[in-house]
């Protein structure tokens, strides 16, 4: 029996864009993709950009974000462990597109406060 791929349907309950879905708007993943947008860096360096990240919260999100294929871990084998975090293609489209929102949300600031006051 041949089974046929699902047409990618975000609104889908069983689409696998859902979960991709998930983690782009999970608390931390959008804010490491635009820390990540300005280079390669190591685990310190990108929880010293972000205020609040707890280590573990980090290391998820680094991890979930890895096996969706959008930041490429190495491990350069050294002693201390030396460890660095960038975008693959993928994770640079992503950062694009949460960057470009980040900025429309930052610059609509004042409008959210004037709506919330009414």
């Amino acid at each position: 029996m041949t089974t046929t791929p699902m047409t990618p349907d975000v609104l889908a309950a069983q689409c696998p864009s859902r979960e991709v879905l998930r983690l782009l708007t999970s608390r931390w993943a959008p804010l490491i993709l635009i820390v990540l947008k300005n280079g390669t860096f190591r685990f310190a360096e990108i929880r010293r950009s972000i205020g609040g990240i707890s280590e573990r919260m980090l290391a998820e999100t680094l991890s979930n974000l890895c096996g969706a294929g959008m930041v490429l871990r190495t491990d350069h084998g050294e002693i201390p462990p030396r460890v660095d975090y960038r975008l693959t293609p993928l994770g640079v489209e992503a950062a694009d597109r949460l960057r470009e929102f980040a900025d429309w949300i930052e610059q609509s600031l004042p409008r959210f406060a004037e709506a919330g006051a009414d």
